[in-house]
């Protein structure tokens, strides 16, 4: 299917083909029919892309001092990767889409197939979007007037924060398109609109409207205007759609207000606000979310829960749906506000012009003829893959997948036939960029393929047990990115797969093949008696709406990232953990303290700590034995004490490259797997162990 991208560090806008998306859990599946170009988003995005290094610096002052900071831990070369890395992952442009369900996942309830609907999907030829991204239009409302049901919405939610009654004067200044459709839902609302704009095409037609609009040049004195038109009162509030970088927009709107008036940012405007004008009147100031509660909640729009309205009237699908009502009831009118009408190969005839151009709305078509029938998969076919050779599929094209899998197995001229990504986005342009064959949505055609033998996964994490547990029943041999599984039952299933299966099975435990790992290791080898090792990770803490912390995707950070400690631990000491016990200071168990009790008698304690200073390295372990010491610096540095000399790395190196490099050698030569399957299973209970040890307050014992 084609999709427009917009890549940030270029500035380069392109469409693109790329794999028609797989409709998951509790998503819906269009075909596109029309979608929408919001100039003013998608012109900061194209801007914000072709301006040099220096002019994004300015842009972001936030990002910056992360990016400080990150070469203070980090180093300067890391955090250069890392940025460029960031700014070449594409972005699909648009947000405002109609077209027909043409598929459902599972849990979808409210729709059906054949169903005409909004959604807030990108400029693609076929989308995949939550539920509650998605309102069904009424059969009075064509797919053209339904375009601006997500545009419209942005407007409306600055409505609702502003409250208005009936009769209230209200101002609009910036009279783009959500300008416009802002001071229509206005009038409907019984309001006086006054409307503000520094284009004298955009003042003709929102005066066509039946909106009392002034050009801002002409209106020198717009303070002494108001005040006119509102017989010396003010206004009772000033909505601002307006995209500028002036401070002075919103020194003029409290000016414009009355006491105890209102003023509700839905644009980007400067704000440096000044004391004085909010003081002296009491004027209250709020900033807009898009298009209403619900918006970047994961648990509303990922998972679908939906808030009660009884408690809510107003999410964000309910203001598409009251939208629609208003364009099937003809209070809102948009037919004046379409620019044009271009299909999707022709958008470079936007694009090309976006910085100069003054259009309003511009709907771009799609063909209606296409099916996605085998459209999940693209292939280069330019690309031939060689026989005899490993060939190796990957399903997952995050940022694990990009900067630390692809890099090294491009490096060990490892041979991948697939990329697999949800969407098909990310795993069309890595594709692309590391010459893979093919790129798909559908992890299936990956295991079906008889010439695939290696399956690397690198999903989030409540999708790694069936997703291994399918590749180990189709024969292949499977690498899994940390960790295993989020429960027991999920375990006890692997292994049984396992046992059924001809395949390996590695987790990327990578800490264990750290070169630093490996030498400590070889300095305590060779003996049986019981040795003490503290592993500690100042992990720094997550936002709570992390997918991580998610017990249900991603299960938390024990389970999740302290894993590495418990496996390296495991390496360090040659023995099988007997028990473990867990205590947590906090209920998002990611401070907490773990001991390990092993049965050659040697302990272990890890110190998973999210509440130490940025400052401080993040990775420390400590070996003891027989009097002598060993610290490993996070992985920069060997401290021995009683071992012989220490040893300096010039870089930081966890073990990422050694354990693909020995992963791809034991599938070319053969042999051991590089982990062994009691280790990877005994790690894997002890970690759900010690999550079950912290609610019983009891010693978890791993049979």
């Amino acid at each position: 299917m084609l999709q427009i991208i917009q890549n940030l560090q270029t500035g380069t806008t392109s469409l693109i083909e790329v794999p028609c998306p797989l409709p998951q859990k509790g998503q819906i599946l269009i075909k596109s029919h029309f979608s929408l170009m919001s100039l003013g988003t998608e012109r900061m995005l194209v801007e914000f892309g072709k301006a040099s290094w220096i002019d994004k610096a300015k842009q972001q002052p936030d990002k910056v001092k992360q990016v400080l900071q990150k070469i203070k831990t980090d180093g300067l070369g890391p955090t250069i990767e890392v940025i460029k890395r960031k700014l070449d992952t594409p972005i699909p442009l648009g947000y405002s889409n109609v077209g027909e369900i043409i598929g459902v996942g599972e849990d979808v309830i409210d729709f059906k197939i054949g169903d005409r609907v909004v959604s807030n999907g990108p400029h693609a030829e076929f989308v995949c979007v939550p539920q509650n991204l998605v309102a069904r239009i009424p059969e009075q409302v064509s797919y053209e007037s339904a375009s601006f049901t997500i545009i419209g919405a942005i407007g409306l939610q600055g409505i609702r924060l502003l409250n208005p009654t009936f009769g209230e004067t209200i101002v609009v200044i910036g009279l783009g398109l959500i300008g416009m459709i802002t001071c229509q839902l206005l009038k409907a609302n019984g309001c006086k609109v006054i409307g503000f704009d520094l284009d004298p095409d955009k003042i003709k037609l929102a005066q066509s409207l039946g909106v009392s609009a002034f050009l801002l040049e002409q209106s020198t004195d717009r303070i002494s205007l108001i005040e006119n038109l509102t017989l010396r009162l003010g206004a009772d509030g000033v909505i601002i759609t307006a995209n500028s970088k002036s401070n002075d927009i919103i020194h003029e709107a409290a000016q414009m207000c009355r006491k105890r008036g209102r003023i509700i940012l839905v644009g980007v405007v400067g704000l440096e606000l000044r004391r004085s004008d909010f003081y002296e009147k009491e004027i209250t100031f709020q900033v807009s979310c898009s298009y209403g509660p619900g918006r970047y909640d994961d648990t509303y729009e990922q998972k679908g829960i939906d808030y009660p309205i009884g408690y809510v009237r107003w999410t964000e699908k309910r203001n598409f749906e009251a939208v629609l009502n208003a364009l099937e009831e003809g209070i809102l009118k948009v037919d004046q506000l379409i620019s044009n009408i271009i299909p999707i190969e022709s958008f470079k005839l936007v694009y090309d012009e976006i910085s100069e151009s003054k259009n309003i709305a511009t709907l771009f078509k799609y063909a209606e003829n296409k099916i996605p029938e085998k459209a999940t998969l693209v292939t280069n076919r330019n690309i031939i893959l060689k026989s005899g050779k490993e060939c190796i599929g990957i399903i997952g094209a995050g940022n694990y997948t990009s900067s630390v899998v692809l890099p090294i197995l491009k490096k060990y001229n490892a041979q991948i036939k697939y990329l697999c990504s949800a969407k098909g986005l990310t795993a069309s342009t890595l594709a692309k960029k590391y010459f893979i064959q093919n790129a798909t949505s559908d992890y299936r055609i990956l295991l079906e393929d008889s010439d695939v033998n290696t399956i690397i996964i690198t999903t989030r994490h409540n999708t790694h047990a069936q997703l291994v547990i399918s590749a180990l029943e189709a024969g292949k041999n499977v690498f899994v990115e940390k960790p295993l599984a989020l429960t027991l039952m999920e375990l006890d299933q692997i292994e049984a797969a396992y046992k059924a299966s001809k395949g390996q099975l590695v987790v990327g435990f990578n800490r264990r093949f750290a070169p630093l790992a490996i030498e400590l290791q070889n300095l305590i080898s060779g003996t049986d008696i019981p040795i003490s090792v503290i592993a500690t990770m100042n992990a720094g803490p997550l936002p709570l709406d992390h997918w991580t912390t998610d017990q249900i995707t991603g299960g938390g950070r024990i389970i999740g990232e302290a894993c590495h400690y418990f496996d390296l631990i495991s390496s360090l000491t040659n023995s099988s953990i007997n028990q473990v016990i867990m205590n947590s200071i906090d209920v998002a168990e990611d401070t907490a303290s773990i001991l390990l009790q092993y049965q050659n008698g040697s302990l272990g304690v890890i110190n998973y700590f999210s509440n130490g200073s940025k400052d401080y390295n993040k990775e420390r372990i400590e070996v003891y034995s027989q009097g002598r010491t060993a610290i490993i610096d996070n992985f920069k540095r060997l401290d021995n004490f009683g071992f012989g000399r220490s040893s300096i790395s010039i870089k930081q190196d966890k073990g990422q490259d050694n354990q693909f490099k020995f992963f791809l050698d034991s599938i070319r030569i053969g042999g051991k797997a590089i982990i062994p399957i009691e280790s990877i299973l005994n790690t894997s209970k002890a970690v759900i162990g010690a999550v079950l040890s912290q609610k019983s307050r009891n010693w978890y014992e791993i049979k």
